[in-house]
């Protein structure tokens, strides 16, 4: 280990010496400094000084109560916290406690900052000079991980500055204005990397350089993480956060289709953006100007039309990873798939428009694969072993078979599905009514339907082994009335069973929740009944809703 740490020190002193000769660094240029404490000592020491600060900071609030509750001292008590905190993280050779002391006082010192600017002015103007104070503390700090999470909170403010403060841009229908602050970022973030080479990469500007640098990916970060929340939740994490805080929040913010006019360019502007990432891939890479990868960038580029998200998030994956920003690039990469899984929840498309556009993407995609292997043939790639081809081929028909396997499965629950709509009976279901405030959210209806509420409290009491059913009976015009769990004995004449399945630790008649397009809210309130197709052993699906003389809707 000792001759590797070595064999590391030669080669950096190695490098300052060439870049020092280059011009790269001034001729005063020093190895810098490393710090030698263990981790586990910083982390103790850290963890201790977070549990002093915070009697501390109360100590500091109750005194100084009265001077920051009105008038300039919140400023010049913000002030004053951040000044000291900036100058003990700044001070070599302070202790450690005390160096890990300032962190917090940095945190109250702009949560103080905060408060004072939001009570005195609009939150736009509040947000954007906070994103102001960010930037210079954030130049003040020699600390590389405080300058990301500085500038990952001015990005943020930046959009808070720009959107209009006195709309509700979250849970309306109408958050344009918000990715347009995101774009507005991310033309920063693209500035300041092109001011970062053009006037700053040489030995003199090296410090200003490393600045933007760890500024910059705070910036972008937020960017990515601004465009996840705008573009909402992904497919399945709504049923894996069930229906709490977390998964109504996650339902909400998935409402992302603009009613204004000139929402119709944010598919132009993400298409637009996805053309200059696949340009700029390409002419940093020209190894890639060949027919597999020019066809999955065209593929990418027509899923950005749909998906307005998607476009932003392939020009900051193609310029990281062609400028071997490999971290931020891999946090792109996850961004572009979280937001192709929010493509599923997009419910002003029909569900078999959605997968018929992802699955020609995904043929189109194995196609491309295939060719891309075929590169003997069409002299895009060298030619390989015998040995690798088997292997190759191998892997080929692996693929498929899971391809293939896949196919089976989903089309094997469809055809599932379609047979018990064709050989269910049909049945109607009366709706119980529920909070108004929770009757409609936004583009899905909440469903309760009468009995069944005490029906899953005793199943669920029962614990029987397996998914429980309860007795109905169905009267002349079809409406069934649920009776009682199903404890296994024999059915009276006009009886039948229904499953119920487990929704969020409770048991739900097939679904709780109604789906529809966006606008359709005034054509789904007048549901008085759900419409049901029931098979012999219980199985059922929700087709549809009733009105109150079951009237369709």
């Amino acid at each position: 280990m000792s001759n590797i740490n070595t064999q590391r020190a030669d080669a950096l002193a190695t490098l300052i010496d060439d870049a020092t000769r280059a011009g790269l660094l001034p001729p005063n240029a020093t190895r810098p400094m490393q710090d030698v404490r263990p981790w586990p000592l910083v982390l103790m020491t850290a963890f201790g000084a977070w549990l002093a600060a915070i009697p501390l900071m109360i100590a500091l609030g109750v005194g100084l109560e009265s001077v920051v509750r009105h008038g300039p001292g919140a400023y010049v008590v913000a002030a004053i916290v951040l000044v000291v905190a900036v100058l003990l993280i700044r001070t070599r050779g302070v202790a450690l406690f005390v160096e890990q002391l300032a962190v917090p006082c940095l945190l109250v010192g702009g949560g103080l900052l905060g408060y004072a600017l939001y009570r005195d002015y609009s939150t736009q103007t509040a947000s954007l000079m906070l994103c102001l104070a960010c930037l210079v503390v954030a130049a003040a700090l020699p600390r590389d991980w405080l300058r990301v999470l500085l500038g990952l909170v001015a990005c943020g403010l930046l959009g808070l500055g720009i959107v209009d403060s006195t709309r509700d841009w979250i849970f309306e229908n109408d958050p344009t204005e918000l990715y347009f602050a995101w774009m507005l970022a991310l033309a920063f973030w693209l500035g300041a990397h092109w001011l970062q080479k053009q006037a700053f990469n040489d030995g003199r500007g090296a410090p200003v350089a490393a600045f933007l640098e760890s500024l910059s990916t705070g910036w972008v970060l937020a960017i990515l993480l601004g465009l996840v929340f705008w573009s909402g939740m992904t497919f399945m994490l709504g049923g894996a956060l069930g229906g709490g805080f977390a998964g109504e929040v996650a339902r909400e913010v998935t409402r992302h289709q603009g009613i204004a006019w000139y929402a119709q360019a944010l598919n132009g502007v993400s298409l637009v953006l996805a053309a200059a990432a696949a340009a700029w891939t390409g002419w940093r890479w020209p190894a890639l100007r060949q027919l597999p990868a020019i066809g999955v960038a065209l593929v990418l580029i027509v899923l950005a039309w749909f998906m307005p998200a998607l476009g932003p998030v392939l020009l900051i994956l193609a310029y990281c990873v062609t400028s071997g920003r490999s971290r931020v690039a891999v946090a792109a990469a996850l961004a572009a798939a979280w937001i192709i899984g929010s493509f599923y929840y997009q419910l002003a498309w029909p569900l078999a428009s959605k997968a018929a556009l992802l699955a020609i993407a995904g043929a189109v995609l194995c196609a491309l694969s295939w060719l891309a292997t075929r590169g003997a043939v069409l002299h895009l790639v060298e030619s390989k072993p015998a040995g690798v081809a088997l292997e190759r081929r191998a892997v080929r028909l692996g693929v498929l078979g899971g391809l293939l396997l896949v196919l089976l499965v989903a089309n094997g629950g469809i055809w599932q599905k379609e047979q018990l709509i064709a050989k269910g009976e049909a049945i109607f279901v009366a709706l119980e009514p529920v909070d108004p405030r929770s009757l409609m959210q936004g583009d899905y209806m909440r469903l309760n339907f009468v009995n069944l509420g005490v029906l899953s409290t005793l199943a669920s009491v029962e614990r029987a082994p397996g998914r429980p059913f309860v007795v109905a009976r169905r009267d002349a015009r079809g409406v069934a009335e649920l009776l009682r769990p199903y404890t296994k004995e024999a059915l009276a004449p006009g009886e039948f069973l229904l499953e119920l399945t487990p929704k969020d630790g409770n048991w739900v008649l097939v679904s709780d929740a109604w789906f529809f397009k966006e606008g359709e809210a005034a054509r789904w309130e007048k549901a008085r009944y759900g419409e049901f197709r029931v098979l012999p052993d219980g199985r059922a699906l929700l087709v549809g809703m009733r009105g109150a003389e079951l009237e369709k809707l």
